[in-house]
């Protein structure tokens, strides 16, 4: 999709929500969230990303990338900045492994490490749902339980089967519009299938950032009123961020606070406040994304290397605009 495309499908989705909810219960979902809390998951989102920061630069080094501390923190903070600025989450990896390989002269390292640290994301919050799935339908009635079994046996079923197969394909036969990253997808996987040490190490660290994310959102959630097992919010928040990720909205805004409420209807949870926590979760996102930009600026300035070029962002923009 274009970007104006996103910007509508975010725009004239929140504006039905804003318009179909009730004003009343979204004020008091708001007021009742501490500013205590919110700053205390504020940190947990900051500290998640410190460790994401070594995750990536691992991913990076294991590609012989050479990433030091100080640059791997530079261009992680500068790519969680621009995804603020950039239609999605994908610009702002763009423009890390494009900093990355300025910094390093190992281009290909530095895509592949990008490529590795989005795809051991995908993975965790596929555990994740997983799990979430298992542990949470003793929270339905019995119907929506036994849906909620079925369908994550289908799940499991079409990762199993689909996975084999799309590895198979011949690249040729992939559209080819999306052939370059597929190829660079196929192509990091096979490498990290040789180093299963490397592998796990990865895939722990995105299971660890993602739960203690999903900690956060659910720490969020009772500030605002919603009470529910905490094994649901190993289920709805990962599949809303799955969700959020389709390149179809503006960095997932709207489409997330939708499928979120949606999500959390069956547990009994109005969709007023599932909307309510999901903005609060946006607002933590925006200002962490603040905050990588600060960070970038003082390692900018206390380094001998200079900024983001202008050919970079444009790079990153093209690439986000898919």
């Amino acid at each position: 999709m274009k970007l104006w495309h996103r910007v509508a499908l975010s725009a004239g989705l929140l504006a039905v929500l804003l318009v179909v909810l009730p004003w009343h219960e979204l004020r008091t979902a708001f007021s009742s969230l501490s500013a205590s809390l919110w700053l205390g998951v504020l940190g947990g989102f900051v500290l998640g990303h410190a460790i994401g920061v070594f995750k990536w630069r691992f991913a990076v080094n294991a590609g012989r990338g050479g990433l030091g501390a100080l640059d791997g923190a530079k261009c992680y903070a500068a790519g969680l900045f621009a995804n603020l600025c950039l239609p999605s989450i994908v610009g702002g990896d763009v423009l890390r492994a494009a900093l990355a390989a300025k910094a390093t002269r190992r281009p290909e390292a530095a895509v592949w490490g990008g490529v590795v640290d989005r795809l051991s994301d995908v993975v965790a919050l596929g555990l994740l749902v997983a799990a979430g799935a298992l542990t949470a339908r003793t929270a339905l009635p019995g119907l929506w339980a036994q849906l909620l079994g079925l369908a994550g046996v289908i799940g499991v079923l079409v990762a199993v089967i689909a996975l084999p197969l799309a590895l198979r394909r011949p690249l040729a036969k992939w559209p080819k519009r999306i052939r370059r990253h597929v190829a660079r997808s196929l192509v990091a996987i096979r490498r990290i299938s040789r180093r299963p040490g490397t592998a796990v190490t990865i895939l722990a660290l995105s299971l660890t950032i993602q739960g203690g994310f999903v900690l956060l959102n659910a720490a969020l959630g009772a500030g605002v009123g919603i009470r529910v097992p905490l094994a649901v919010w190993f289920l709805v928040w990962p599949l809303a961020k799955v969700v959020s990720l389709l390149p179809i909205s503006l960095g997932g805004l709207a489409v997330r606070e939708a499928t979120l409420a949606a999500l959390l209807v069956p547990f009994g949870v109005r969709p007023s406040v599932g909307v309510a926590a999901s903005l609060v979760w946006q607002s933590v996102l925006i200002a962490g994304g603040l905050l990588g930009g600060l960070l970038w600026l003082v390692l900018r300035r206390s380094g001998s290397e200079g900024g983001v070029s202008d050919s970079v962002w444009r790079s990153a923009k093209v690439s986000s605009h898919g």
